[in-house]
Parts: structure tokens; sequence; C-alpha cells
């Protein structure tokens, strides 16, 4: 078939795949045979695409730009293998019902020790998790809470460091009056040897409980977290994990500086638990995530505890007990709330200990030579550790335009009725299985900014990786950090250089259509590609204004139908309209001038049977709007009740999810990144000027 012909067989086959897609959002007995038609369909274009790249087009005048076209090709192969696995691991979502232990006797209940344990958290955070994790709905007699404490070995208390050494030793017994007070064992070590997994693994040896909990320190669970997981581990013998999702409370440095959109755009978060993981329940692969997960003590033990050959112990420990036959459930419910990276700088550590902890899987365990995984978990662990290579792809299609309009190297051998009956196509399709898997959980464009934001800084944390696959070593991710001013990430420059360089390659590029009429199809398209590139790279500078932040605690939206009570026991009902351990906004009916500065926020907690009051002050009150602000009292008599209230139900982070999975158009989420990249691209220029001109003005007075 010459190109004509294949152009109109693509348009014939991205139709099917479109209507296909769609029809597979109905709910109907067919809906899954659509599905599978439209990802055979779609994914045929791309091995199509990639085959036709291979036979035709890898041909150059020199040895520069044959490595050009080489380096392309393989990043081009590396997106097609990942992007079809993707669709291999989601095509069918698993949905498991909610199962309760209600439906269970008291004496088919195991025991369970819940293990919280801490580095350098503040007390502060970490009692809301030990209260929260009180409140369990679960047997008092069989629950057992242990905060196990790395930050106040002995190997710190003993350290040469006289400071550090003495802030240990307080830390010791700050925690240990804290665990008294609440009535929750206290743990530490004598070293500090594997980090987080040796830590709970030296706390496996002192406790007993037939079932696992862990949780990270700043990972508050709901009150029916044991509720909805224990039933999964009682029925099936062969389990050794039930892992919920990581709900995110507070919006990530993308989320907060760019997109200003926490409650209404789906986080990443989403969509690796909302999708991901469902896909990869469904063959018998998901994964321990570190958190908000019980494991079963028995299978737990047989490989020793939490694996240690790697910095993601998780995902390690998982595989090895998958490879000795056992099985791993996902219960896709939000029931333990954290905090997410506040800073760039905190977000990007985070992800590169993710990247270089599932290359050591990679190179270590080699998955995919596991025989006594099944075919299907092989699949699902190398698509879930091949994702993290994308630094590598990622640099590539950054750059490579800037090898053909700078250095005139020809790095895509192609006319302009090849790249629509071929390229355009495999773009098309692969775009349209993205938003049919992927559309509720991740918007148009974001994916390739946060791979944008994290490929500089990750390639060098995976080149270290490959140098030696035993080097790296086990980072703390910061939490909690207070932002009270804004500014600019010191991490921006590497941003900078790639934005003059792309800036370089677009002005070469016109100069290029002028000059150069024979190839100006070719420059056309490099060129577009070119601004594609530009547009992202203008949008990452959104992300790394830190922008300051008013609040101590993120406030969510919320619905609870409340009455604000004075002194007087008068009631002003109305409802909540956002919420945080903090306080919250409330729509108050009746006349507010005559509230009192001191009342009780009055409402109904499920499974209470009389109403709960919450003690506040009035910050601030609307009477046009029939708005009032409050702040919750959150004193050592009133806190429990502030911590159950704001984070013990689970529904509220369903709602929540609900609210903000949406799916949106292509263009849309393309209109909506352009739009929000024009201010903070001024605002940078605004910023490093006044800080040059402080420099300058400080030597001026120096000299």
């Amino acid at each position: 078939m010459d190109s004509g012909s294949q152009l109109l067989a693509s348009m014939v086959i991205l139709i099917i795949v479109h209507l296909c897609s769609q029809e597979s959002k109905a709910y109907h007995r067919y809906q899954q045979w659509f599905r599978m038609v439209a990802m055979f369909l779609g994914l045929a274009l791309t091995v199509r695409y990639l085959m036709w790249r291979g036979l035709y087009t890898l041909t150059a005048v020199d040895i520069f730009s044959l490595i050009a076209v080489w380096l392309l090709f393989l990043a081009e192969i590396y997106a097609g293998i990942t992007h079809i696995m993707g669709c291999m691991v989601n095509a069918l979502p698993l949905s498991r019902p909610l199962k309760t232990i209600r439906d269970l006797p008291d004496s088919a209940l195991p025991t369970v020790d819940v293990l919280i344990p801490t580095y350098n958290e503040d007390a502060h955070l970490l009692e809301i998790t030990l209260r929260a994790a009180l409140m369990l709905d679960y047997p008092e007699s069989k629950l057992a809470i242990h905060l196990l404490d790395d930050g106040s070995t002995e190997q710190k208390i003993t350290q040469s460091d006289a400071q550090g050494a003495a802030a240990a030793k307080a830390r010791k017994a700050e925690l240990s009056a804290l665990c008294e007070r609440l009535g929750v064992h206290y743990h530490t070590r004598k070293l500090n040897h594997h980090a987080k997994a040796g830590n709970i693994n030296d706390t496996l040896l002192e406790t007993n409980g037939e079932l696992v909990v862990i949780l990270d320190a700043d990972h508050v669970p709901t009150r029916d977290f044991l509720d909805h997981t224990v039933p999964w581990l009682v029925e099936n013998e062969k389990v050794f994990l039930v892992q919920t999702p990581h709900f995110m409370a507070n919006p990530d440095p993308v989320e907060r500086n760019y997109f200003s959109a926490f409650s209404r755009m789906p986080s990443e978060n989403d969509m690796f638990y909302g999708t991901i993981q469902r896909g990869l329940d469904f063959w018998s692969s998901s994964f321990f995530c570190g958190s908000a997960a019980v494991l079963r003590r028995a299978h737990l033990m047989e490989v020793g505890g939490l694996s240690g050959d790697s910095i993601t112990e998780d995902a390690e420990t998982a595989f090895d007990l998958h490879a000795l036959g056992y099985e791993s459930v996902y219960v896709d419910r939000p029931m333990v709330s954290g905090l997410a990276p506040e800073t760039f700088d905190a977000f990007v550590t985070q992800r590169m200990r993710w990247a270089q902890g599932m290359t050591q899987i990679l190179l270590l365990k080699k998955p995919f030579m596991e025989r006594q995984l099944s075919w299907h978990q092989r699949i699902g662990y190398m698509s879930s550790i091949l994702f993290w290579l994308f630094p590598f792809a990622r640099i590539i299609f950054l750059l490579m335009p800037l090898a053909y309009l700078v250095f005139d190297l020809q790095v895509y051998h192609a006319s302009m009725a090849d790249i629509f009956a071929y390229t355009v196509p495999h773009v098309m399709a692969t775009y349209m299985l993205s938003t049919m898997l992927f559309g509720k959980t991740r918007w148009p464009l974001v994916s390739e900014l946060y791979e944008i934001l994290q490929c500089i800084f990750t390639l060098r944390a995976l080149m270290r990786v490959f140098r030696n696959p035993r080097a790296p070593s086990f980072v703390v991710t910061p939490k909690g950090e207070n932002l009270t001013r804004t500014f600019i990430s010191p991490l921006s420059g590497v941003f900078y250089s790639l934005l003059i360089l792309v800036t370089v390659a677009m002005a070469a590029g016109i100069l290029k259509m002028i000059y150069e009429p024979l190839t100006r199809e070719l420059t056309a398209v490099v060129l577009a590609w070119n601004c594609f590139n530009f547009i992202l790279l203008i949008s990452v500078l959104g992300v790394l204004v830190e922008r300051k932040q008013v609040r101590e605690q993120a406030r969510l939206p919320a619905n609870d139908e409340v009455s604000l009570v004075d002194a007087d026991g008068k009631a002003w009902p109305g409802h909540l309209m956002d919420l945080s351990l903090g306080g919250a906004r409330a729509q108050i009916a009746g006349d507010l001038s005559a509230l009192q500065s001191q009342v009780s926020l009055r409402t109904q907690r499920e499974g209470d049977i009389e109403p709960v009051l919450l003690p506040a002050s009035i910050l601030d009150v609307s009477p046009q709007r029939q708005q009032v602000r409050i702040q919750f009292n959150r004193d050592t008599q009133h806190i429990g009740n502030v911590i159950r209230f704001v984070l013990g139900d689970s529904r509220r982070w369903q709602s929540f999810q609900r609210r903000r999975t949406r799916p949106i158009s292509y263009w849309f989420g393309v209109k909506h990144v352009v739009s929000v990249s024009i201010s903070p691209a001024i605002q940078h220029f605004y910023l490093q000027s006044r800080r040059l001109w402080r420099k300058l003005r400080t030597a001026k007075e120096g000299t």
C-alpha cells in the first residue's frame, strides 16, 4: 500500500477506535468487548508505525546523524513498549466488592499490630496518626499500636556530634512520654541499619500479631480501615497483602504552584491508585506501596521480613512473596490520608528514591526472568519498573529537534505524506487509548509535565544505579515543611538552560523555513515538535515558583450538615463548605451578627448515638454571603474528637475523589496548560530581576 492508501486505512481505524472507546464507557454487557477492540486496533497502529520506522526511515548521511537517528528510534521503541504493556496491564481494571468484619465472628478475627515507623517527623504530626490508629474500629483486645522511633536510636544518642546527640535524646524523651500518655507501645533500637525496612524488621521480632499494618508517620487511617481490609486475609490464607490507596490531603508542588486546582483536577496519585493498581490487581500483581496496607506476618517472615536489597523495600517484598505463589489484594477505597511533599526539592527527592529502587529491582531481581511468577505478573512488574526509565526517552524527545534545527542532523527521514500516513495516526491512537484508560484520572499534558520536571534529576540518580546497583541509600522524604514566603526553587537553573536551548532551536527553525525551501516540509514538522516542547518548558516555570502557604493544613471540600451552638444553647443551622484539622468554613442560616466569639460545632458522626460538640473560635463572619470561618479548639481534651470528625470517615475522601476525577478533552487540557503558563513566566522574570538587582546593590554598597 502506498502512503495515500495507508492514510485512508489509518483514518478508518481511528474512527473505529474512537467509536469503540466511546462505547466502552457505556454500561452494558458488551462494554469490555468494545474496550478490547479499541485497544487491539489502536496498538496495531503503534506496532505498524514502529515497523515502518525500523524498516524504512533509519538512514543517515553521516555518523552523527546516524547516532541521532538511532537514539530517537530507541526512545520511540521504549515509549511504544511501555505504552503496549500499560494497555495490557490496565485493560480490565478490577473492582472488588466491599467486605466488612461485621460479617465475621469475633473469634475469627486475627490479632493486629499497627506499626508506625518514624525518623525525623514532628511529635505533633505523630500524635495525630497515633490517635487515629487508636480509634480503628476493631476489638481492642486484638489491636496493638506501636511507634517505631528510628530518630532516637543508641547510635543517634551516642554520636560524636554533641548537638545531634542532645536532639536525639530529647526526641526520645518526648516521644516515649507521648506514647505513655496515649497508651501506645514505644520502640527504638541500637543501630539505624537498613533504614525503614530494618526498623520494621527489628520490631517484627518484638511483636506477635497475626497481621501487620504499616503506616507512614503522616498517614492517618480512617476508622473503617481494618473493617474493609482484614476480611480478605481471613477468607483466603494465601493472601499476604491487602493494599489500599494513599490519599493525599494536601497538593503536591505541581498542583499547588502551577494549576492551583487541587480540588478540581485529578492528581498523579489518583492515576496510580485509581487505575493502575486496579489493573495490576486483575493480573494478580498489585504490590505493596510502603504504607496503608495490611500484611500477614507468617508469610512476611518466610522472606525474613521486609526485603532490603533495594531502597523500595515495599515493591521488592511484594515481588518476593508473589514469587512464592502468595496473592495480593487491592481495595480501592481511600482509607488513609497522608501528606504530599510541599516543595519541589522534596518532591524530586521522593521520586528519585522511587526511580532508583525500582531500577534496583530490575537489575538485582530481574523480574522478566523470574520463572516462579506467572507471565502476566512479570508483565505487571516490568510495566511498573520500566516506567521509571522515562528520563532517557524524555530528554531525547526534548533535545532531538535541536539536533536537526541547529546542527542540521537528519534525525527523521520521512516525507510529509509518510508522516501523515504513519506518525500522526500512531500519535492520535496513543492519545485515544490513554484517554480511554486514564481519562478520569489524568488530564492531557499533565504526565508530560511531571516527566519533564523529574527527568534531569532522575536521570543522574538512575546513572548511579546502573554504575552500582547497590549504591543508593534510603532518603526520607521531607514532610510538613512550612512555606512562609514565595520564592523561586533553587532547582530552576537546569530548566532555564533547557528553555534557552529550545528557544535557540525555535529561532534556527524559523530561519531554516525561510532559507531552505527544499526541506521546508520536514522543518515544519520538527518546528511544531519543538513548539510543543517550548510550551511544556514554559509550563514548568509555574511549578518552580514556590508559593507561600497561607494555612498550616490544606482545607478540603466538605458538605456535612452542622450547627453552630453558643454558650446559651442557641443554634444556627447550616452546612460545611471546607474543612481541615485547623478549622472550617460553613454556610450558616440566621442572623450572624448575634454569634458569640466562642461557639461549638455540633455534628453527628457515623456510629455515634449522641451528637458531638467541637469547641471553636469565630475567625471571620461574612453576613453578605452567610459564611463563617471557625478555628477548632485542639487541646488535649478535644483533639481526639476533632481528628475523628475531620480525618476518621473514609466517605469524606471518597466524595472528594469523585469530585475531581473527571475527564476533559485534549484541546481543553492544552488550553488550560497554556492559559496558566503565562503568569508564572512573568513572575519568574520579576522575581529573578529583583534578586539580581539586590545582588548588584549589595555589591555596590560593599565597594
